[in-house]
């Protein structure tokens, strides 16, 4: 492997796992964050639904956004909203101010994890993509399993607002490496899709929005049955609009890469099966 893409490898893998472990961390630290805040277990629960939510809607965004404007310059933007969040949540004075930076956590996340992929395979040579990916999809996997062992560890260890100092230090190392060693790539579209990114970003939220809000109301309450039934008719208009755009942002001839359909499928099912349940 080359020395770039040796750092890209493990630039990009840092930051995935940074964003792959905020997801759940901060569920184990509900009860600490009660006990400074006050308000019911449900009002709490925002502090993870807001991220969620937030880092569904932008996900396709991200990854379009790096296309038209610069893979790496998106990507640092995104690292840097992050860990700028992270700082803003650890100074928190209030539930909703919590709720608000997580939300904004979610974005930076939306921008930084669609590009470590994309950065990743642009940087590492065709014959050796497969094992790159594989490490790609571990991580994540890794940052998924750890996150309640770091969260209860740092909750009893220290405080709760230490699961959000944890990330500043990482990612103003991360902020100079990646200018410095990851090269900017473009995608091959010059202009938005903006009614690609309406459709699959509201089919996204109301896909999301009605599986966290299952716990609470119910699988078969109005809102949980109409949000999700909303979610996929936008989303299958999405993939419709996708196969008739001038310039897609993700063309269907995407779905024919085995790579490609594997990487998504598993990011999607830890997605929806873990972050949120």
């Amino acid at each position: 492997m080359r020395p770039r893409a040796g750092w890209t490898l493990a630039i990009v893998s840092i930051a995935l796992f940074m964003t792959s472990l905020d997801n759940l961390v901060v569920g184990i630290a509900l009860p600490s964050i009660r006990t400074d805040f006050g308000g019911t277990l449900e009002a709490l629960q925002w502090t993870v639904n807001g991220y969620t939510l937030a880092f569904a809607v932008f996900l396709l965004t991200g990854a379009a956004l790096g296309d038209r404007f610069g893979r790496k310059r998106m990507f640092i933007a995104g690292l840097a909203i992050f860990t700028g969040a992270s700082a803003l949540a650890a100074l928190s004075p209030s539930i909703e101010a919590l709720i608000a930076t997580r939300a904004l956590q979610g974005f930076g996340a939306a921008i930084v994890l669609p590009l470590t992929l994309t950065l990743l395979s642009e940087a590492v040579p065709a014959q050796r993509r497969g094992a790159a990916l594989g490490i790609w999809a571990g991580v994540s996997g890794l940052g998924v399993a750890m996150g309640p062992l770091v969260g209860g560890a740092v909750v009893e260890g220290i405080s709760w607002q230490w699961i959000f100092w944890l990330n500043v230090p990482v990612g103003l190392v991360l902020l100079p490496l990646a200018r410095r060693m990851l090269s900017e790539s473009y995608g091959p579209n010059s202009r938005l899709d903006l009614p690609g990114l309406a459709l699959g970003g509201f089919g996204l939220l109301g896909l999301t929005f009605g599986i966290v809000r299952a716990d609470v109301l119910g699988w078969t309450s109005a809102t949980v049955v109409g949000s999700i039934s909303a979610g996929v008719v936008l989303l299958v208009a999405f993939l419709v609009w996708e196969a008739r755009a001038p310039q897609p942002m993700l063309p269907p001839r995407l779905f024919r890469s085995r790579g490609f359909s594997a990487t998504n499928a598993v990011s999607f099912a830890m997605f929806f099966g873990v972050f949120g349940s």
